[in-house]
C-alpha cells in the first residue's frame, strides 16, 4: 500500500508519460490484464485511458485492473488513471519512505 508521499512522487513521475492502453466498449478482458501485467513488470508505472464507449467509470476500471494485476492505483483523473507495481526484474523507481 502506498502512502501519500509515495503517491505524490509517482504522480510527478507520471506527468510526462502517455497512456499506453485504452479501455473501450470491449471492457476489461483477460488479454488486457495480461498486457498490463507485462507493462507493469517492464515499466512499473503506467497510464491508461478509458474511452467514452466503455461502460465502466474510470475509477471502477482502475480498481478492477489494480486488483487483477496486484498493483496500486496512484491516481484517477477524468478518463485517465495511473497504476504502479514494483518490478521484480526491472526495478527503476525508488520510493520515498
Amino acid at each position: 500500500m502506498l502512502n501519500s508521499r509515495q503517491r505524490a512522487q509517482l504522480r510527478g513521475l507520471a506527468n510526462n508519460i502517455e497512456a499506453i492502453f485504452q479501455i473501450g466498449k470491449g471492457g476489461i478482458g483477460e488479454q488486457l490484464i495480461k498486457q498490463v501485467v507485462e507493462a507493469l513488470e517492464a515499466r512499473e508505472l503506467i497510464k491508461l485511458s478509458v474511452l467514452e464507449t466503455c461502460e465502466e467509470s474510470s475509477r471502477t476500471a482502475a480498481d478492477k485492473i489494480a486488483i487483477a494485476t496486484d498493483s496500486d492505483v496512484v491516481q484517477v483523473i477524468g478518463r485517465k488513471f495511473i497504476l504502479y507495481k514494483e518490478s521484480k526484474e526491472n526495478k527503476k523507481i525508488v520510493l520515498v519512505k
